[in-house]
């Protein structure tokens, strides 16, 4: 893992990936992958166990579907708007008054998202059944980006939080939630699976 600021715009980052998104997956042969879809598709095809879109064609492409809700949706209408504003602000040493509209829609929006992951909730363990898939990797992800700051109302819905307790006690993700975020002090909750 190498960590890339892609606001920085670094000339080399800008060379493997001009569009300057992350993330980008360098193969041992030099070889570039560009962006979370195709990186999470190649990484299915020739590494990851047990794998992260399992059923049939139908089924791997509702969990395709409800991944890209988290990645695009999610990301749009509630994390973009706390990361820019408290997090990427504080890292770039540019830290001034955060624009408390945008915090204000994304507070508002991540209510209907809570309910959304709720409702997926309401019969399955995880998000698309009984087995954890990209979708719920994807939603814990944008979900442990707000919690960095302590923007995730827990207390709105006890389902979606004992579901993200189980996330959290996942060796995958309780590695992640303990590297440090330059600027940030994260709450005393924000690592521990029984928050």
């Amino acid at each position: 893992m190498i960590s890339e600021k892609p606001w920085e715009s670094r000339e080399g980052f800008l060379i493997m990936n001009p569009a300057g998104t992350t993330p980008v997956l360098v193969l041992p042969n030099d070889s570039v992958i560009r962006g979370i879809y195709p990186a999470i598709e190649f990484l299915e095809e020739i590494e990851i166990q047990p794998k992260l879109l399992v059923g049939d064609a139908e089924n791997r492409a509702h969990i395709r579907s409800i991944f890209h809700w988290f990645t695009q949706k999610f990301y749009d209408e509630v994390t973009q708007y706390i990361l820019s504003e408290k997090i990427i602000s504080r890292m770039v040493n540019t830290y001034s008054s955060p624009n408390s509209a945008a915090i204000r829609a994304a507070k508002k929006n991540i209510i209907l998202h809570l309910d959304y992951i709720s409702y997926l909730l309401s019969n399955n363990t995880y998000l698309c059944g009984e087995k954890i898939t990209i979708a719920d990797c994807a939603a814990a992800g944008q979900l442990s980006v707000l919690d960095l700051v302590g923007d995730v109302p827990w207390e709105y819905n006890r389902k979606v939080k004992a579901w993200y307790a189980l996330m959290k006690s996942r060796p995958s993700l309780s590695v992640i939630l303990k590297d440090p975020v330059n600027g940030i002090i994260t709450p005393t909750h924000y690592a521990d699976p029984d928050f």
